[in-house]
């Protein structure tokens, strides 16, 4: 059994002005984001996590290299989780691209969408179960804790391929900066998805938040 911690990487000024950065090159977390990292790392700390793995990008190595700076691992670097290739779309602001005819294969028939001079959501989905399959065979040994960090639409489209939702469907899960997504996978049995979009900071607010609230 293995459990994967899927993290998307902290936020950068792509993710803060509302473009689509894809997988251009030199495109870094901001304050914002490294704090959002430390963070994370100072959560998974103590952890028995036997490996760290990112996408090669900028953004996620960033985000993977003060958890795995704690976790006292060094970080290997995954072709398979890379960002989906959105070709010509990458770098544009999303205001523009919701304006395209498009968009509205993106949100409402993702399975039907190939980005022009990229990939389809198909490709993606089926490079990130691929990924996760060979991991699984690599960490194999019973309670095996791992990490990826990787972005949005690869853990999205990872999380809908193991629960069994439709490719059509997946844009209604949710992957934020900072957050983690835990899935379990087993060889003796179905995968597990036991956690989505899991913000500590968020929770440590909410919680916070809540204790202030006066008893009803």
């Amino acid at each position: 059994m293995t459990i994967f911690l899927l993290i998307r990487h902290g936020e950068n000024e792509y993710v803060a002005s509302g473009r689509l950065a894809g997988r251009l090159p030199e495109v870094h977390l901001n304050a914002a984001g490294r704090a959002q990292a430390q963070a994370l790392a100072e959560y998974l700390r103590g952890l028995p996590v036997q490996a760290v793995y990112s996408s090669p990008l900028e953004r996620t190595w960033e985000t993977a290299a003060p958890i795995a700076a704690a976790l006292g691992l060094p970080i290997s670097s995954r072709q398979g989780l890379l960002e989906v290739d959105f070709g010509a779309w990458q770098g544009k602001p999303l205001e523009t691209l919701q304006r395209r005819k498009l968009w509205r294969t993106v949100q409402r028939a993702p399975a039907r969408m190939r980005f022009p001079g990229g990939e389809t959501f198909a490709q993606a989905q089926q490079r990130i179960a691929e990924e996760l399959e060979h991991l699984h065979q690599r960490h194999a040994a019973p309670d095996a804790l791992v990490v990826c960090v990787s972005h949005s639409d690869i853990i999205k489209l990872a999380a809908a391929y193991y629960l069994g939702l439709p490719l059509d469907l997946f844009q209604r899960l949710h992957v934020a900066p900072a957050s983690i997504t835990a899935l379990r996978l087993d060889s003796e049995g179905p995968a597990a998805l036991l956690a989505l979009n899991h913000n500590p900071e968020w929770a440590r607010r909410l919680h916070a938040m809540l204790q202030k609230q006066p008893c009803s």
